[in-house]
């Protein structure tokens, strides 16, 4: 008896194009001898089975369970159709139209490249932009959906016969790759220097040996341009940092191997996976001291940590080099092609231009790049789980799934470290790192961005969500695009726990205490909070405790010098400007003089709770950090000593805990006048330095214990979101954590988008469509300009 014929059609959403999802299906349906097609449109992929029952269902099951590796599925919808007959499976042409689906990020180049990239045998031997469905750019080439070559930047590039020939086999492991390429179809290298142009071979040779020559070389990536050079060349390095402008902050390197890298410092398992895994991003790892490879001591001054990542292009494997290769550089510094505060060069005309007189030579290649997109990085924490410090590369278009549906909506994010955030339903994409939106040239990065993923995504914003702070350059853009859709306006510390929350899959049906620490912040009185303590939903929050005000003397004038924070601090704290203490010391009278009028009289002393700031007011009355080159150098530079000092450092520093009593009372004040005599008097003392910043550390990990465990008593909640830029402080992070995790509260770290402003978006859009109406109901904190309080928020009083 004949076994009667089913057919089936699964419609598939998620990260499905540009990752061999066709080619995948193909294979499949023709292995379980079944007939039909697959055809990507831009909602997704749509395929129809035909055949025995067995064989259909077994389809719809491996469909699922074993997608190709790049690829990410996030639904599908089956139906049953009537049998049409026929034999054979087909891919059919993409279709156009409307919708959307998942375009995958930039994928380091995968093993099988990697072994014809160094097989003399092969045809794309040491060809510097060998990819297949499985590796290479996406993201920064796309031009538009469906994904097929014609919408990306490498239309201008006609197959040769062979590539051809692999494009359209579907046994092939370069079906359907759309930056599929080889030697006689290009795209091609060029090195300008001195005058001269080399192409292809000879110009990666000559990069290679300028390298090893001291040069500094501006190298086209993935998705834009890096400044390299040697990494064991202090002259060099010095060189680099000098004409980026970059003060000390420190520069990532790359190994060529991991083995290299295990001669810098120790690496786990988590840290080797993200290293050698498709996201490659820049990795933050502990070195040892000294390296054993030579490391110049400019690379990373003063911090605790140095960021590697190992090649995750062919151009990168082949300026590393390959085996039988002379020898080079065994470690290359590689930092964003640009000047401190402008965006990452893309764009070769534009390279020549302004990095003309930052590099020595210039590699490039005639394959445009379509969006920046700057490297990630990545912060590996001691049980193995990662927090992304900057998501980009790797990372970005993958979407993150929402705890509740929001209308198509546009977050803009903050004005440092600017990453904007669509969403639609219950997805959101965050974009890559933009950078600090100072310049004309960011600002107009930021507005192609937002074009560009909003393509991509299908997403048309219905309303908008900015920070609450007049002067943002972000915020001013979303009022003048906005138009006539609602843009609601999110206090900072507010969208910092928010995005928390987000992280954690929490749907805001129990609020959380907020822990949010940064540098600054808009309050509600106008203030500039930055240590704040908040009893928080995404409808609203209610201010439990924050750090105690002291004045912020000529606002950005006091962030880039740590000293006047350590003298005002000691002030508001009553202590004398001891000339024995370093920041009086490295202070001459004159300007003691004028800071001292400056804060008698109020003069530009805006008041700030940050914590930020008292990060700094302690690394320079400690000596560590007086003037700071980059965004949190003095708290970097503190936390590398705290790293070496907090397992011998004795009993911390206190803080002192005021107000919050009663129910009428105001929000807890943490006081940290009794940690900075302390700190003083063990200053004067000849205390190690390390002691000092561990002491302080773990002084603040026990406030935050002792204030959460305050706001519990009184508000019944026992869930703590830690979040804000402090946290990318590790030894802080961790012994927060610790402690609140011992005290038996359950605690919520990122994980998937920055603790810093990064993530900032995430919960501005999140706020925006929870306290429109849009979301679920919560636990009804108060909301932003409103008295409402929930039955929990009201039973904790203020504190």
């Amino acid at each position: 008896m004949t076994t009667p014929l089913v057919r089936r059609r699964l419609v598939v959403h998620g990260t499905v194009q540009g990752v061999g999802f066709r080619p995948f299906v193909h294979g499949l349906a023709r292995e379980l001898g079944l007939s039909g097609y697959v055809v990507n449109h831009t909602g997704g992929v749509t395929a129809e089975v035909e055949g025995a029952p067995g064989p259909v269902q077994a389809f719809c099951e491996r469909l699922v369970a074993a997608p190709p590796p790049l690829a990410v599925v996030a639904s599908v919808a089956q139906q049953s159709l009537p049998v049409l007959g026929g034999d054979g499976f087909a891919i059919l042409p993409s279709e156009p139209g409307a919708g959307r689906t998942g375009v995958p990020p930039d994928a380091a180049v995968c093993a099988d490249c990697l072994g014809e990239l160094a097989d003399p045998a092969d045809r794309r031997h040491r060809h510097p932009f060998i990819t297949c469905t499985h590796c290479g750019p996406r993201f920064t080439l796309v031009t538009g959906l469906p994904y097929d070559r014609p919408r990306t930047t490498m239309a201008a590039f006609p197959l040769c016969a062979r590539c051809a020939g692999e494009y359209a086999d579907p046994a092939d492991r370069r079906h359907h790759a759309q930056p599929v390429c080889c030697p006689d179809c290009g795209p091609r290298l060029r090195l300008d220097h001195g005058g001269t142009a080399y192409g292809g071979a000879e110009a990666m040779a000559a990069a290679r040996s300028l390298l090893a020559q001291g040069a500094i070389v501006a190298v086209k990536g993935v998705g834009g341009y890096h400044l390299a050079c040697d990494a064991g060349d202090e002259d060099a390095v010095r060189r680099l940092r000098a004409a980026k402008g970059r003060g000390d902050k420190p520069f990532a390197v790359m190994a060529g191997d991991l083995e290299t890298v295990r001669a810098l410092a120790p690496v786990g398992e988590a840290e080797a996976r993200l290293l050698t895994g498709p996201r490659s991003p820049v990795v933050l790892l502990r070195p040892t001291r000294p390296p054993a490879v030579p490391l110049a001591p400019s690379v990373c001054p003063g911090s605790p940590d140095l960021g590697v990542l190992l090649p995750y292009s062919p151009v990168h494997r082949l300026l590393c080099g390959l085996p039988g290769d002379p020898p080079g550089p065994p470690l290359l510094v590689m930092t964003s092609g640009n000047r401190s505060g402008e965006p990452i060069v893309t764009d070769d005309a534009d390279a020549a231009a302004r990095l003309a007189d930052l590099a020595d030579a210039r590699l490039g290649h005639d394959r445009p790049i379509h969006v920046p997109c700057d490297d990630s990085v990545v912060r590996v924490r001691a049980d193995g789980s990662s927090l992304p410090l900057r998501r980009s590369r790797g990372y970005v278009p993958e979407p993150l799934g929402l705890p509740f549906e929001v209308p198509p909506a546009l977050a803009v994010g903050g004005d440092v470290k600017n990453a904007f955030c669509l969403g639609r339903g219950r997805s959101a994409w965050l974009s890559q790192h933009i950078g600090d939106l100072g310049e004309l040239a960011t600002v107009t990065a930021f507005e192609r961005a937002v074009g560009h993923l909003a393509e991509l995504t299908g997403t048309r914003p219905e309303l908008y969500a900015a920070d609450r702070h007049p002067r943002y350059r972000s915020t001013a853009w979303a009022h003048a695009h906005a138009g006539n859709r609602p843009l609601k306006l999110v206090q900072h510390h507010h969208a910092h726990i928010a995005s928390a929350m987000a992280d954690a899959g929490l749907d805001g049906s129990a609020p959380v205490i907020g822990v949010a620490f940064d540098g600054t912040g808009y309050g509600d009185d106008g203030a500039v909070w930055g240590g704040e303590v908040m009893l928080a939903d995404y409808t609203g929050y209610r201010r439990c405790a924050h750090l105690a005000y002291v004045p912020l003397p000529g606002g950005d004038a006091a962030v880039r010098n740590p000293c006047r924070m350590a003298l005002t601090h000691l002030r508001s704290a009553r202590l004398p400007w001891d000339p024995a203490l370093p920041p009086a010391a490295v202070c001459d009278e004159d300007e003691r003089r004028v800071l001292e009028r400056q804060l008698e009289r109020r003069l530009a002393c805006t008041p700030t709770s940050s914590m930020g700031r008292l990060f700094d007011a302690v690394s320079s009355l400690a000596g560590v950090c007086h003037r700071a080159g980059y965004e949190a150098q003095a708290a970097v530079e503190l936390e590398a000593y705290a790293a070496r000092g907090t397992a011998e450092c004795g009993r911390p520093y206190a803080f002192a805990l005021r107000g919050g009593r009663a129910a009428g009372d105001g929000p807890v004040l943490i006081d940290p006048g009794p940690v900075l005599r302390a700190a003083a008097a063990d200053v004067r003392a000849g205390t190690p330095v390390e002691f000092v910043a561990a002491r302080f550390h773990l002084a603040v990990a026990d406030a935050v214990l002792a204030v959460c465990a305050h706001v519990r008593r009184r508000s019944g909640v026992g869930t703590v979101a830690l979040t804000g830029g402090v946290f990318a402080n590790a030894v802080l992070e961790q012994a927060c954590s610790r402690r609140l995790a011992g005290a038996g509260f359950a605690v919520v770290l990122h994980r998937r988008v920055p603790c810093g402003d990064g993530g900032l978006a995430l919960g501005q859009l999140l706020v925006a469509a929870g306290s429109g109406g849009h979301g679920r109901a919560s636990a009804g904190c108060r909301t932003e300009g409103g008295g409402r309080v929930s039955g929990s928020a009201r039973q904790s009083g203020r504190g």
